[in-house]
């Protein structure tokens, strides 16, 4: 069989090219004899995997030295609570709710301290971002929390919040890599990587080390200390080794491509051809407000739930698959990430474009 468009939010598409080197090293990687999987994390030839992944990764993103670059498990969501446990030192922190993972990382810092909703677009079915230009920081927050790029709801930040010179916490899981980023705005910056970047199982946590303390809240599991694995090199127990290593070989793959500014304008395109279709269709509709839309995640809607039921099983059926939209808003939903080729998502328009004219 053919490989299919594969529209996932993930774990989702990966570029080709890095599948295909994996599958030529699974046997034997680098004349090693043995499979990445097979490996000690503490052989040689595994800490040259992990370092070249930090080094290409600090190259792709610019990540200024006093920033520590961790790979982490339990995902975005054990992230949730590990922010609270170790940057909560006033017991206060400020969340702006801008869909399902803000409002989960809110609810799970309540837990910690005193955590206040400070902006939130709930109102609207989280479809657009609400204005973060002035917003009532409280005096005492250790930082102000935000989800960059809203999976579910395919809404993006058009700009970073003001944060009144408060620490920005910044969950990047969905939009991880796919334009350049000024690292230095954030005193953490993280995401999952099975969106963009790799297989499912690893977290990749960007941290400024004076955010990095002994000083975390009493309770907190020493898995759960970001000093514990930054001390250790990210090596601190068994890492997610083989899904370290298909990241790194991302990295590498981004790197050829010609880095984050290129990535940034295929997105760009990528994203445009969809919109610009949906902006001019009689059947088909966007769900997000124009100045709040992803580059990465496309929700669209037909307006009758049988009709977009009926969209994608014929999808499905022609090759396009995974873009039925997430179970809390249904519809579908296109994810293109940096894997997605634009040839993708112009035979995903063709396809619309034949659907709408059989079923007006």
């Amino acid at each position: 069989m053919s490989r299919v468009y594969n529209f996932s939010a993930g774990p989702a598409v990966l570029p080709e090219e890095v599948l295909q080197e994996a599958a030529a090293e699974m046997m034997d990687y680098q004349g090693s004899g043995m499979s990445v999987m097979e490996m000690s994390h503490r052989s040689k030839v595994y800490d040259t995997i992990i370092k070249e992944a930090e080094a290409d990764l600090r190259d792709l993103m610019n990540i200024p030295d006093n920033y520590k670059v961790l790979f982490l498990q339990g995902g975005a969501s054990q992230q949730f609570a590990m922010i609270p446990m170790n940057l909560m030192k006033n017991g206060v922190a400020d969340y702006i709710v801008t869909g399902q993972w803000a409002k989960k990382a809110y609810q799970e810092a309540q837990l910690y301290g005193k955590a206040n909703c400070i902006a939130s677009s709930a109102d609207k079915t989280f479809s657009y971002i609400p204005d973060c230009s002035d917003l009532p920081i409280s005096e005492e927050a250790d930082y102000v929390y935000i989800c960059q790029n809203n999976t579910i709801y395919g809404t993006k930040f058009p700009e970073l919040p003001n944060t009144k010179g408060k620490i920005l916490v910044s969950d990047v899981s969905s939009m991880f890599l796919s334009e350049p980023v000024d690292v230095s705005k954030y005193g953490v910056i993280y995401g999952g990587v099975q969106k963009n970047i790799g297989p499912a199982g690893v977290v990749i946590v960007i941290i400024r080390e004076d955010l990095i303390t002994e000083d975390v809240l009493p309770g907190t599991p020493t898995m759960l200390r970001y000093k514990v694995h930054a001390d250790a090199d990210s090596l601190y127990n068994t890492p997610p080794c083989y899904g370290i290593y298909i990241c790194g070989k991302v990295f590498k793959w981004l790197k050829k491509m010609g880095g984050l500014e290129v990535m940034k304008e295929r997105n760009e395109k990528k994203a445009a051809v969809l919109y610009d279709f949906l902006d001019q269709s009689k059947l088909f509709h966007g769900t997000v407000e124009k100045g709040s839309r992803s580059l990465m995640n496309v929700p669209f809607v037909t307006g009758d739930k049988d009709l977009d039921a009926k969209f994608v099983k014929e999808a499905a059926e022609a090759g396009f698959v995974n873009l039925k939209g997430h179970r809390t808003v249904g519809g579908m939903r296109a994810s293109i990430y940096n894997a997605m080729p634009i040839e993708g998502v112009e035979a995903l328009v063709a396809f619309m474009k034949k659907f709408e004219e059989e079923n007006a």
